[in-house]
């Protein structure tokens, strides 16, 4: 059995960058890591325009709400190894500790739901968000800190087919 690293992504309302963040890393690799996201502000809902962005490549866009910090700070919350700040507004000195004493990085992203932007603007700044998020994602999941754990969820991965099985 190979560890599940557990991964916050954490942004303001928690309703766009760090929801994409958190649905395209369980997606991708969810079979090695235990993805999360939250922040200080939880908004009411996962805004539109971002599951609009996650719809045509995310198998189950129904567990993506936004959370508070606070749920993942308690004696019960899970012990995180990796938590990513997404924007200025939560890294470094303004997020919670986090028991576990993990790992905090940042990935500062451009704020799609920014004041004053223009319906259409705003969906291409969504665009463009997206796809950072995107190369971002994809290069944290092949990098060399997770390599065992890669190698090892390729080796006991069960076969597509099995006996003839379809």
């Amino acid at each position: 059995m190979t560890r599940k690293y557990k991964v916050l992504f954490l942004c303001r309302e928690n309703s766009a960058r760090s929801i994409i963040a958190e649905a395209l890393l369980r997606e991708l690799a969810g079979h090695r890591f235990d993805v999360f996201s939250a922040g200080p502000e939880p908004a009411a809902r996962v805004h539109p325009t971002a599951i609009a962005q996650l719809r045509p490549g995310i198998s189950d866009l129904g567990v993506l709400s936004p959370k508070s910090w606070l749920e993942f700070t308690g004696e019960w919350a899970p012990r995180m190894d990796i938590v990513i700040a997404m924007d200025e507004c939560v890294a470094g000195h303004h997020a919670p500790l986090f028991p576990g004493e993990p790992s905090l990085s940042s990935w500062i992203f451009a704020d799609p739901l920014a004041n004053g932007l223009p319906e259409l603007e705003q969906v291409r700044v969504f665009e463009k968000v997206f796809w950072q998020i995107v190369r971002q994602v994809s290069a944290f999941i092949e990098s060399p800190r997770f390599a065992a754990a890669r190698e090892t969820a390729a080796n006991t991965e069960a076969p597509a087919c099995v006996s003839g099985t379809i």
